[in-house]
């Protein structure tokens, strides 16, 4: 394979949208990822994602914007997952899957009663990356600047929140307003990413780049630039390599984040930063 095969798919515009939102949704979800590794609420991704549905499907029925509805339905969700788990003894992990499976039991029971509105509801369970319009690019873009504004204004309050609360609290934080804003921003970029990768698969472009930069570095804002620099190249590479073997776009994108994962566990050790621990990042 020459220079002028692997350029070739570039000549045509929906591949160009496609490799954009693939980096840009990678990146976005590799940076949010650390925030809910951290959290131990890896669930969450795979749980957002099918609530959203269910928000996509009450959506079209009572006539409102797909996007808007959908959106107010996965913060509201986020917030009621949070609010459960600080009000009631049972896990995040419980919360997320009484919710969350919930409101995708709603969505498909909606589709399958009254029709699917706007995008396909096979587009949006398994995602359809090649078929996405240049708003699906502004979006994505337009939820990562949003995002990292949010990461760089909030850091500190971010990290003393994520690894401990009651210190968090102790400093004058707020850590209620904390909580609730990253949920808002998750259910984005879920929301965001969700016609990009599919319902099936945005847990894993959320998790696997964040669980890779952890395993290789004890540093947190390297984990970061780890987490997001991993996402992304597993977004652009996978979209290329799908195109040139015939591969589903998401799967692939995926696949290329596990081969990053393998790489870590057996040679993670050896190339492991030593900048500083985690708990101690001032």
């Amino acid at each position: 394979m020459n220079w002028t095969d692997l350029t070739a798919p570039y000549g045509y515009e929906f591949f160009r949208n496609g490799v954009y939102v693939a980096t840009l949704a990678g990146a976005l979800c590799g940076l949010v990822g650390c925030y809910v590794v951290l959290r131990n609420m890896s669930y969450i991704g795979h749980g957002l994602s099918h609530a959203i549905f269910g928000g996509y499907a009450v959506a079209g029925l009572i006539g409102v914007n797909l996007f808007l509805g959908a959106g107010v339905w996965g913060v509201v969700t986020a917030l009621a997952i949070g609010g459960i788990v600080r009000r009631r003894p049972i896990g995040s992990d419980a919360a997320i899957g009484v919710v969350t499976t919930a409101s995708f039991a709603l969505g498909i029971a909606l589709v399958e009663r009254y029709g699917s509105p706007g995008r396909n509801a096979d587009a949006l369970l398994f995602g359809n990356i090649l078929g996405v319009e240049s708003s699906d690019v502004w979006l994505v873009a337009a939820v990562c600047l949003v995002t990292l504004a949010f990461v760089g204004f909030a850091y500190r309050p971010l990290l003393f929140t994520t690894f401990d609360e009651e210190v968090a609290k102790a400093t004058g934080v707020n850590t209620t307003l904390i909580d609730v804003l990253l949920m808002v921003v998750l259910a984005a970029t879920v929301l965001a990413t969700m016609a990009v990768m599919g319902v099936t698969l945005i847990a894993a472009t959320l998790v696997v780049p964040a669980v890779v930069a952890r395993m290789l570095t004890d540093s947190f804002p390297r984990m970061l630039a780890l987490a997001t620099a991993i996402g992304a190249f597993s977004g652009f590479a996978g979209m290329n390599l799908s195109y040139h073997h015939d591969l589903p776009s998401g799967s692939t994108i995926v696949l290329v984040g596990t081969a990053f994962f393998l790489l870590a566990f057996v040679g993670g050790g050896r190339f492991r930063a030593r900048a500083g621990s985690v708990a101690h990042v001032h």
